[in-house]
């Protein structure tokens, strides 16, 4: 009998040794999530007047995604969709106005499937939209981000608050005035310290989302008169359907920033607002760094979404190109990827769910539309069929495959692009009899089912196709 007790004791040491050890053996993930930023990033080499020092150095770690566009061109529904596994046509929630809460259970995010795997889930920042927060799903959350900061003084040189609904002006404040530093504050004190579970940490800046007022010395990286306006057509929407030019609204933004003269201007804010971005993944990154999880950490850094400067007569996301769609995508994956490595393969977001539960052997819920990244992870050249598919309301798509882009709007408007002759998307080919055969092929990878806004209307949306759609709900409260 005391043999038999001892070996009971002893096999449960084993046992509870081993469980130990492969606990400690889990990645961790850091999640950074940036808004509104779009390919202006050195890696990706859209616009060499951007700098991005920091995000490049991270980039040559793993694996960058060239061709890695959103669920849906907006904050909420983008996020919302990525988080859940649910794209924006399956649950409704197409605008800023969307209550996600209402229509995703609690047991589907992300956050979830990492907690019951038995991680320790923290974050910071703008990772959902800000008017929805559902506390339950973290273990830690910071609160209140912003609090006790210095009051933003516009620089001498700012001549006002931008132009109508484009903001922007360079402050006298150091770094530490805006949220963005406390934000990569709370991810830089989680890498430092002890941790007993595996833990994902989520990181959410707000830059270069508006208003793209940062400290006068990022505006200074940009002289104004040596800003390069991005590629633009005059004519670009002769050949665009109506629903298209109503989304492109071009005489709205663009037609007021043509007015004023000031259209370098805003390339040089939102060019600063990027820089002072990086400047804090720079701080994340040196953290990780210093670290004990530097070589166990699975990092993904994300864009929410693409942003127009005036391409189409057009700003801000809000429609189906490729500049509102695109965005950056970053994958370090140790033992998985390898550095400085590129993938052209077109993807989207909804990806990222399933391919982070994949990297850390949790289950991937069944729901989750979307499949893993690893097969690229570990070869970028390798095949990929799956079409990157953004949404932007009722029934309003984008499919986009290897050297296509095809647009169907609700009242069955087209736009068909050769991105390979025509990058910049100025000729829509979709009414062009020899292009038929295309148009049709991609036309089946459209979804076949289209949720109605939760709001109750199908095909109708927010009043207010603006950012700060949905905020009059409350602010945003989060857990402890």
């Amino acid at each position: 009998m005391r043999l038999l007790r001892l070996f009971v004791t002893v096999t449960l040491l084993v046992t509870a040794g081993a469980l130990r050890a492969a606990e400690s053996a889990r990645p961790n993930v850091l999640f950074i999530a940036i808004d509104d930023l779009r390919d202006w990033v050195g890696f990706l080499q859209k616009n060499p007047q951007t700098r991005t020092p920091n995000m490049d150095r991270l980039a040559q770690r793993g694996t960058i995604f060239t061709r890695a566009y959103c669920a849906a061109p907006v904050c909420n529904p983008s996020r919302a969709a990525l988080m859940a596994g649910l794209r924006p046509f399956t649950t409704g929630v197409y605008e800023n106005n969307n209550d996600w809460r209402t229509v995703i259970a609690p047991e589907r995010p992300l956050t979830t499937a990492f907690r019951n795997a038995g991680y320790w889930v923290g974050g910071a920042g703008k990772i959902y939209h800000e008017a929805y927060a559902r506390p339950s799903e973290w273990d830690d959350y910071l609160e209140k981000e912003g609090k006790g900061l210095a009051k933003q003084i516009p620089s001498p040189q700012a001549k006002d608050d931008g132009v109508g609904g484009i903001k922007f002006q360079p402050l006298t404040n150091d770094d530490t005035a805006l949220p963005d530093y406390q934000i990569t504050d709370y991810g830089v004190a989680a890498l430092g310290r002890k941790h007993d579970k595996p833990f994902f940490l989520a990181v959410g800046l707000h830059k270069p989302h508006m208003p793209w007022n940062v400290p006068q010395k990022y505006y200074d990286l940009f002289p104004v008169d040596q800003i390069v306006l991005p590629p633009y057509l005059a004519n670009d929407l002769d050949d665009v359907p109506p629903a298209g030019v109503k989304m492109a609204k071009p005489n709205g933004d663009h037609a007021a920033m043509v007015r004023s003269g000031r259209w370098k201007e805003a390339v040089q804010a939102y060019l600063a607002s990027i820089a002072y971005t990086d400047m804090n993944i720079g701080r994340l990154l040196d953290a990780l760094d210093k670290s004990a999880y530097r070589d166990n950490t699975i990092v993904c850094l994300w864009g929410d979404h693409g942003w127009h400067l005036g391409e189409k007569d057009h700003w801000r996301k809000f429609a189906l190109w490729e500049e509102a769609t695109r965005a950056p995508l970053i994958w370090i994956a140790p033992g998985v990827t390898k550095p400085g490595t590129t993938c052209d393969r077109p993807v989207d977001f909804m990806t990222i769910y399933p391919t982070l539960t994949d990297l850390c052997g949790i289950p991937t819920p069944k729901h989750v539309e979307g499949s893993s990244l690893r097969s690229l992870l570990v070869d970028p050249a390798s095949a990929w069929s799956q079409p990157a598919v953004t949404t932007y309301r009722f029934k309003n798509h984008a499919v986009r495959v290897e050297g296509w882009r095809y647009i169907r709007y609700e009242n069955g408007d087209e736009e068909l692009y050769n991105e390979v002759t025509d990058p910049n998307e100025w000729k829509n080919l979709a009414r062009d009899p020899a292009f038929a055969a295309k148009k049709a092929e991609l036309a089946k990878l459209l979804p076949t089912h289209d949720h109605i806004d939760i709001g109750g209307r199908a095909g109708a949306g927010a009043e207010d196709f603006g950012d700060n759609a949905g905020k009059k709900k409350g602010k945003r409260k989060q857990a402890n």
